[in-house]
């Protein structure tokens, strides 16, 4: 399950601690996978001011990932 986030970029996240798989739906309404991301990391983007940035300087780019049909 996904939590409506307030950003101009991302739209949902969700986040599974027992995988470490976070799941973001983007304002364009695609939806990705990202694998081993820490909880600090999480929580890190739950808090940030800007989801959008947090997620460009921290998560994009990092480890792998799918894009979910």
């Amino acid at each position: 399950m996904r939590t409506f986030v307030i950003s101009s970029f991302i739209a949902s996240v969700g986040y599974n601690p027992l995988n470490c798989q976070l799941e973001l739906e983007f304002q364009s309404g695609s939806v990705y996978t990202y694998f081993n991301i820490p909880p600090t990391t999480y929580t890190a983007l739950m808090n940030a001011e800007s989801k959008g940035h947090y997620f460009c300087v921290h998560i994009r780019g990092e480890g792998y990932w799918e894009r979910v049909e």
